[in-house]
């Protein structure tokens, strides 16, 4: 069963309205945690279910590019520094702001493979055209 992948071209061809990348954000937050900032399973925590691996890669990530900020494990709870440490992971290993690499990368890392991401691809691309659909209600 095949999947419409609206997000195969890159953000900035796909941007229209300029909401696309924060709608992107709202969905794998649906996914991930319902939206709730709270929510923990096992090593990942808060609205994008962040690891400390990933916190210590965006720290390695600020470090390489001269930058001083650095997140403590708490800050996963938080939002808006949960979305910094996304778009940190994103602009690095994925600076073109490709739709679906955004997707599997969150969900596998950078070395994911498509087969192993799918079905979170299908979830995530379906909240997203859920979004995306209310939005314009």
């Amino acid at each position: 069963m095949g999947i419409a992948l609206m997000g195969i071209a890159t953000f900035a061809q796909a941007e229209g309205n300029g909401t696309k990348w924060d709608n992107l954000i709202k969905a794998i937050s649906e996914v991930e945690s319902r939206g709730n900032t709270n929510a923990v399973s096992g090593h990942h925590v808060g609205i994008l279910q962040i690891s400390p691996i990933l916190v210590k890669d965006c720290n390695r990530i600020n470090r390489l590019k001269g930058i001083q900020k650095q997140y403590a494990l708490n800050d996963r709870y938080d939002k808006r520094k949960s979305i910094e440490m996304f778009n940190i992971i994103q602009e690095f290993y994925n600076p073109n702001r490709n739709i679906e690499k955004a997707v599997r990368l969150w969900n596998g890392g950078p070395k994911a493979t498509t087969k192993s991401t799918q079905g979170y691809l299908e979830r995530v691309m379906k909240a997203l055209r859920e979004i995306e659909k209310s939005a314009k209600r």
